[in-house]
């Protein structure tokens, strides 16, 4: 404890009396118990989002035989449409009640939306509609994600911060790892599972991954209600006065004095988190319809593959934020922050297409089949399932092929490149704010650009 406070705190002459130290470390405890809850709530977040990701557009072709590549672009914007419009109401309500108010109301929120997906193939028509409004939902329960971090900002002084804002993204990279992982395991429950006539569910490898995370939101709220305080600190780690004080936080040490905020320098951050998160919410979205286009891998080879090559993405940034963190103390931010730009770069050049190979087109294989018909969702049966570029996508027929070794070399120097830049950018941005409150000064682009 020690190593965060002021010597003078440590001296019993200068605190008055016994009493005053054990109150100061009833605060730490209680502090950083609650700032561990704020690590857990952006673990079950990421768990949530990217619980699904890899089996959205798998699913989406089951419900609804209409639903194209593009309306997958809807459905992945919905969500972070819904996480734009929540995370500055959220934000404003928490800078005004107890945090744990719109926490608790925003986890219950994705929890009914998790089981809203789940149930999206029950409508006889329009299921992709559903669809989206599920994953709409789904986004704005995860506008908390502002307010998380805007607490662990909040609560921890400036000698903190850089680590807890790194401990907290490793939090979220495991949760990259655990998502994906988890929807690979629930692959083998297949697309026809088993029904559960009792509550109408068809339980398979599209609807359990939402199922579980429901379940996660449950743990989750009852963490936030029981264990999470409010805390506020200064710079130097001193207890001050919020906004949103309560009666179950305790009385200032002293009121901090914040000078002007660079406002430049606030726009600027809000523009990289908006390159950042654009380019990540690129990569994990087209990384499905890609491997199935490009490699000719059915939906549950794609889900499987996809969820294996993601975790190994999430196992790698964790080793990149314990990098990080030291590197950072010795070169600085910035510089690690402009490394891990370049390092993304690389990866997205690598991705290009190149040499005279091309996909596989759908049908191909089965033009020269003397079936006289042929059912052009024949996976729905259990017969037979097309894959390969479909032939309504013509770019299939000029454009080059990636190969597998671009795919996976690709996965690892972006894996490489956007922890770097995701833990730089949220640590520059809070040093930027101080202790001010920052739930309403949340980057409205990087909520748009995915995440």
């Amino acid at each position: 404890m020690s190593q965060f406070m002021d010597p003078e705190e440590n001296t019993p002459l200068l605190n008055g009396d016994s009493d005053s130290i054990d109150t100061r470390d009833d605060d730490y405890k209680s502090r950083w118990r609650s700032i561990r809850v704020m690590y857990f709530t952006m673990f079950l977040s990421s768990v949530g989002f990217t619980i699904v990701i890899t089996s959205l557009w798998p699913y989406l072709q089951k419900i609804d035989d209409g639903a194209t590549a593009g309306f997958l672009g809807w459905v992945v914007a919905a969500y972070s449409l819904g996480q734009m419009l929540a995370s500055p109401l959220f934000g404003f309500w928490s800078n005004h009640r107890p945090r744990r108010e719109p926490l608790a109301c925003s986890i219950f929120i994705n929890l009914a939306a998790n089981v809203y997906y789940a149930y999206v193939y029950l409508p006889t028509s329009e299921n992709k509609y559903h669809m989206l409004a599920a994953r709409a939902l789904i986004g704005f329960g995860a506008g908390n994600v502002a307010v998380v971090r805007s607490y662990v900002a909040g609560a921890t002084s400036l000698k903190e911060r850089t680590g807890a804002m790194a401990n907290m993204s490793a939090c979220q990279a495991l949760g990259f790892i655990l998502g994906p992982a988890l929807q690979a395991a629930l692959s083998f429950i297949g697309e026809k599972g088993l029904s559960v006539n009792l509550i109408d569910l068809q339980l398979n490898m599209y609807t359990a991954p939402a199922l579980l995370a429901a379940l996660f939101a449950v743990v989750n709220v009852l963490l936030v209600l029981f264990l999470l305080r409010e805390h506020h600190v200064d710079d130097h780690g001193r207890h001050t006065r919020t906004i949103n004080y309560g009666s179950e936080e305790r009385l200032d040490v002293s009121q901090e004095t914040d000078g002007d905020i660079d406002q430049i320098a606030v726009v600027t951050s809000n523009i990289l988190f908006f390159i950042i998160m654009f380019i990540f919410a690129v990569f994990e979205t087209i990384a499905t319809p890609l491997s199935m286009d490009m490699f000719s891998w059915t939906r549950k080879d794609a889900v499987l593959y996809n969820g294996i090559i993601l975790s190994c993405i999430g196992f790698e940034s964790i080793l990149v934020f314990l990098v990080v963190k030291v590197v950072s103390q010795r070169i600085g931010d910035r510089p690690v922050l402009l490394g891990g730009l370049i390092i993304i770069f690389c990866g997205f050049f690598v991705l290009l297409p190149w040499g005279d190979h091309y996909p596989q087109i759908r049908w191909a294989d089965v033009r020269n089949v003397t079936h006289k018909t042929f059912d052009p969702n024949p996976a729905s049966n259990g017969s037979f399932e097309p894959t390969g570029c479909p032939a309504e996508q013509t770019w299939c027929q000029y454009t080059p092929a990636v190969h597998l070794a671009q795919f996976i070399a690709a996965d690892v120097l972006i894996g490489v490149g956007y922890p770097a830049c995701n833990v730089m950018s949220y640590t520059l941005y809070s040093k930027i704010l101080g202790s001010k409150p920052q739930n309403d000064k949340s980057c409205p682009c990087c909520f748009l650009s995915g995440w």
